[in-house]
């Protein structure tokens, strides 16, 4: 019997392996995930609190990082958030003058094109 850790799109699963010699036949063991995979962190403001100006993803894409904290005074062409989308990193930037009313994406975070990512007042 050998025990092996095998993990499939992010959850690792342990489960033990018997080696059967020809012709032998043997029950299937159920896998058990070993550990839960980590959350994605919340969004750094309650939804219902977002801005006047909304900043989206322009195209589908992973969160990089945010450049931006909440409530940070920012102009017009500051990065806010650094997205890769088909393995190119896009600066994602300020529309216009203000302050960062909430962010909505986090770090590793996939998004759609249309999510709303930062909003400014």
């Amino acid at each position: 019997m050998k025990n092996l850790r095998i993990t499939v799109n992010g959850t690792a699963y342990d489960v033990q392996v018997e080696e059967l010699g020809a012709g032998s036949a043997a029950a299937p063991v159920a896998a058990v995930p070993a550990a839960a995979p980590k959350a994605a962190p919340a969004p750094t403001t309650p939804a219902g609190s977002t801005g006047a100006v909304q900043v989206n993803a322009p195209m589908p894409g992973t969160v990089v990082s945010v450049e931006v904290t909440q409530g940070q005074a920012v102009k017009k062409g500051d990065t806010l958030v650094i997205l890769e989308a088909m393995k190119m990193e896009n600066e994602i930037a300020a529309p216009q003058d203000g302050t960062v009313a909430s962010i909505n994406c986090a770090k590793g975070e996939s998004v759609d094109s249309g999510k709303l990512l930062v909003s400014l007042n």
